[in-house]
């Protein structure tokens, strides 16, 4: 068998369920079974699409900054609430419940890497009356893992 190197940045990897692996293009099938690893250069709020809310109904998401900083917002879940904000520095990572609403925002050009099992994935775009509210803030950085 040759292994050949795979472009992390150009295609998602499948952990499919029985314990193999796949490289694929990224597509936008999250019928696809086992759980998905993507990586990616992000430059700009469209490069994480900012304005809009994620959900993964299936799993747990976790969100990783692997050089850079980002802010990763987690949508409140009951009205009156604030959005609740967790800043990430290179290294560091959160994970995000199964279900929650969530986004990212840029601080800098960041590299990012997630893995969820994107059955049922949602996105939701932002309303007019989600402007940044004061939120929550909680700071991971790379020496408190």
């Amino acid at each position: 068998m040759t292994l050949t190197p795979i472009d992390l940045f150009a295609s998602p990897i499948h952990l499919r369920d029985g314990g193999t692996i796949h490289a694929a293009r990224r597509t936008a099938d999250p019928g696809r079974d086992g759980w998905r690893l993507t990586a990616l250069h992000a430059r700009t709020g469209a490069d994480v699409r900012a304005d809009h809310w994620e959900a993964h109904p299936e799993a747990e998401e976790i969100v990783s900054c692997l050089i850079g900083k980002i802010r990763l917002y987690l949508r409140p879940e009951r009205p009156g609430q604030r959005e609740e904000e967790i800043r990430l520095t290179a290294g560091t990572a959160a994970i995000v419940p199964r279900g929650r609403w969530h986004r990212i925002e840029l601080d800098t050009p960041s590299t990012i890497m997630a893995v969820t099992l994107p059955n049922g994935s949602r996105l939701e775009r932002r309303t007019g009356g989600e402007a940044p509210a004061p939120a929550v803030t909680s700071t991971a950085e790379a020496g408190d893992r």
